[in-house]
């Protein structure tokens, strides 16, 4: 609520405003009863882990995803690791790749900086593009609103891929590609969140806090940082949560297609498009990096999924059902039982009572 109407109805009251509960308490507390959210979100901070740790690790390991290995791939077969399941070993934990002989553990773990950093990129670009003009829709004046509408439509009805590979293939290759592929992603892709933050902003301007606001002299830059903004956090949280993922499967079709992240930077959309002749000499190529990709877009949609149900507050009464709590549906099944038990019961007694009362009426008058 407003500062200036929570001032004001304590003044009036002559008591101080009471603060309520604390949103993240709340929001903690809604997205523990999700049991799917809460692996999904340890399956993200192992992946992050991993991410943050891959120079630690691969040092741990004694390799590094760029030094070629020729003598562990059999020339005369075409480039095929050496030794059973991809030539794993104490040195090599995950194998090494075809032809080349890199470690592909190594590789897997510095893919997972890429990926993650990309779509971590792309999402804060998309999350301040359309903030901004979602906002500034809303509160400006008819032109205003018009122009940027009509702009966050085109944006939304533009061929993401499309004009990501036209974007990618005119700019110099000496520009750092990570960087690139979330620039464009995310500027190629701002157009849905602006249209939802309009709508919430246009929603949040007819409430009575942000009008006493308004009357209190306050600017339309104070009230949108101090009473619409918020009130915007719950959705674009939970939009930007689930864009997340569908950014890291942006970046590895971008990067499979050739466009994307270039070599020697290892890239799990990269290592696809290597991989798709290998999947029957060496399938673990094939499905080590397809596999983390799986896992790394599940997770993470999971986790949006959640995050989406705990910040929305009316959902609180669907937690329940959603947790797929056995004992939660037991107890009130249970408890729904015993009022009709009780029920009943207390009819039983009821209807006895009226025919006894009806019997004493009938010989009263009867003797009269």
């Amino acid at each position: 609520m407003s500062e200036a109407l929570v001032a004001a109805e304590a003044a009036g009251a002559g008591v101080e405003p009471v603060p309520g509960a604390s949103g993240a308490r709340q929001f903690w507390r809604r997205l523990r009863t999700q049991r799917a959210a809460l692996v999904a979100a340890a399956v993200v901070a192992l992946l992050v882990l991993v991410a943050l740790a891959a120079p630690l690790l691969t040092a741990l390991e004694g390799q590094d995803p760029t030094t070629y290995h020729p003598s562990l791939v059999d020339s005369a077969r075409g480039g095929v690791p050496i030794g059973s399941f991809g030539g794993i070993s104490g040195d090599h934990w995950l194998g090494v790749e075809p032809q080349t002989g890199r470690d592909l553990f190594a590789r897997l773990a510095y893919g997972a900086r890429v990926s993650l950093a990309v779509a971590l990129a792309a999402t804060t670009v998309q999350v301040l593009l359309g903030v901004v003009v979602g906002v500034a829709a809303a509160l400006g004046n008819r032109w205003v609103d018009q122009l940027l509408s009509r702009a966050a439509d085109i944006i939304v009805a533009m061929p993401l891929m499309i004009m990501a590979l036209a974007l990618l293939a005119i700019v110099p290759s000496s520009f750092p590609r990570p960087v690139l592929v979330a620039l464009i992603i995310g500027f190629v892709a701002w157009g849905t969140i602006a249209k939802i933050v309009r709508a919430q902003t246009l929603t949040l301007k007819e409430l009575d806090y942000v009008a006493a606001a308004r009357l209190s002299g306050w600017s339309t830059w104070r009230i949108a940082r101090r009473e619409l903004l918020p009130g915007l956090a719950a959705p674009v949280i939970t939009y930007a949560a689930l864009m997340v993922p569908a950014n890291i499967a942006i970046e590895a079709a971008l990067s499979f297609l050739g466009v994307g992240v270039k070599p020697p930077t290892p890239s799990w959309g990269q290592m696809l498009t290597s991989a798709n002749v290998w999947y029957q000499a060496a399938p673990q190529y094939l499905l080590l990096p397809a596999g983390a990709l799986f896992v790394t877009v599940l997770a993470l949609t999971v986790l949006g999924d959640g995050v989406r149900t705990a910040l929305d507050p009316r959902a609180a009464s669907r937690l329940r059902v959603g947790t797929g709590s056995k004992r939660e549906a037991k107890a009130a099944a249970e408890k729904d039982v015993q009022s009709d038990v009780q029920s009943k019961v207390v009819q039983s007694k009821v209807v006895p009572s009226k025919v006894v009362q009806s019997k004493e009426v009938q010989s009263k008058e009867v003797q009269s």
